[in-house]
């Protein structure tokens, strides 16, 4: 590595000790010590070079003020994945494992200019429209219907059985799914980030969401499908597809990570279990230290430029470490000065995170109930145990196992609430439920 002789060692087990290579960002090393990778970055000054997947190169920007001024400057820094001159040249395939993270797709999150402006804010008009205590009362019924299918057994993997699962059926709810299109839409999502027939599971979920937009513009409900749909930005039935498959993969896979990291940092720090009550404080921590989607925000340079002394070329692949960021001198400072809320877990700029306040509300919801129904869970397996899956992008544990005097919980039998638009079905018999219709479980469940 062209490091200075002064410059920090690299972390234990970093493949690119002493070879000139770029910093890996995947595999175990990395995932079992982000931090000391990040502090050993941060040597190269605001930004530096990262392999995202074996041959997938990329700058990654560690310090808070370049950060802010890429995510900031729309117009040299751009997001329309189109521009990726290592993907255009052929050097990373479409079949590369951050390719399904990174390539274009024609939504919101990969738009710039004008086509962003319009598309972000019938997103975003549409998200502000979800009410607060609807939101509540459908994740609490959701954590009920979950924690009852583990809580006589007295223990359960509180990332699998809930963390997971909820975020998915929670916005099945949100986006007025009925049974068939979401027992499906839940196998896509889950599919697609497990890694388990991916292709299939991303050709399951369009095809879900493309049912999805055609029934709700025959049959238009309360919910966030029907008023995207009549949204004054007139969206094509293409364009719905794509927002909406972007709400539903980009939503679950962070606020999973969210809940479960929060849930951890709850169990395995004495001071919540001794002071109780803190799971805002909690949640904040976790948004500071270990946020759900610690590298991201893919831009592109638009011309040769600089960045805090860097040189970047045109369609160069620029990240930003929200983690690395967060941790750095300076964002330090300002929250040793009471500014709690001044990181970038949510991102900055036009494309900041559009749904920060409803991912707050259903992760403290959910943990909370999950409090209120077994007080006693704890940490069943000592924490240096615990595994953190590998990957550039997300943090997230692989399980959280957890112990608990065993419960029996009541069934909520009240109707979920207008949102679904639809009364529960049972899948056609021409189209079975994937995973055994998990959606359409909890729909009879409610009904029982």
């Amino acid at each position: 590595m062209n490091a200075h002789d002064t410059a920090p060692v690299p972390p234990p087990g970093c493949p690119a000790h002493g070879s000139g290579a770029r910093v890996p960002l995947h595999g175990p090393e990395f995932a079992a010590d982000p931090q000391a990778y990040y502090e050993y970055l941060r040597h190269y000054g605001a930004a530096a070079p990262v392999e995202l997947a074996p041959g997938v190169e990329a700058t990654l920007v560690t310090d808070y003020a370049a950060a802010l001024q890429l995510l900031q400057d729309s117009g040299t820094f751009r997001k329309d994945a189109r521009r990726w001159r290592a993907f255009n040249e052929g050097k990373v395939g479409p079949d590369s494992p951050v390719a399904p993270l990174l390539a274009y797709r024609p939504n919101c999150m990969f738009a710039d200019g004008a086509d962003h402006l319009r598309l972000r804010q019938a997103v975003t008009d549409s998200m502000a429209r979800v009410d607060t205590r609807r939101l509540s009362r459908s994740t609490e019924q959701i954590s009920g219907y979950l924690i009852s299918q583990f809580a006589a057994r007295g223990s359960a993997d509180l990332l699998g059985d809930y963390a997971k699962q909820l975020p998915l059926f929670v916005f099945n709810e949100l986006f007025g799914c009925p049974a068939d299109i979401g027992d499906r839409v839940l196998f896509g999502i889950s599919g697609m980030f497990d890694g388990v027939n991916a292709d299939k599971a991303v050709e399951v979920l369009f095809q879900a969401v493309g049912e999805l937009v055609a029934l709700k513009r025959s049959k238009p409900g309360d919910d966030v499908t029907s008023w995207l749909m009549r949204h004054e930005a007139a969206l094509s039935d293409e364009e719905m597809v794509h927002q909406l498959a972007l709400l539903l993969g980009a939503g679950a896979e962070p606020l999973r990570n969210l809940i479960g990291n929060t849930l951890h940092r709850l169990l395995t720090h004495e001071r919540y279990a001794r002071e109780g009550g803190l799971i805002d404080e909690a949640l904040d921590d976790t948004l500071w230290e270990n946020p759900p989607m610690s590298n991201y925000a893919p831009h592109y340079p638009a011309a040769d430029t600089e960045l805090a002394g860097q040189h970047l070329q045109a369609g160069d692949l620029v990240l930003v470490s929200f983690a690395a960021a967060n941790t750095g001198p300076a964002l330090r400072a300002s929250r040793q000065a009471g500014g709690n809320r001044a990181h970038l877990a949510w991102s900055a700029g036009p494309h900041a995170c559009p749904s920060k306040e409803p991912a707050r509300h259903i992760t403290v919801t959910a943990i909370e109930h999950l409090l209120n129904e077994l007080p006693d869970v704890e940490l069943a397996v000592p924490e240096d145990s615990l595994t953190w899956r590998p990957g550039p992008f997300n943090r997230a544990l692989a399980t959280l196992p957890a112990r608990f005097t065993p419960a029996r919980t009541g069934r909520r039998t009240e109707p979920l609430s207008p949102v679904a638009g639809e009364e529960p079905e049972t899948p056609a018999p021409s189209r079975p439920a994937e995973r055994g219709g998990m959606w359409s479980q909890f729909l009879n469940w409610l009904t029982r």
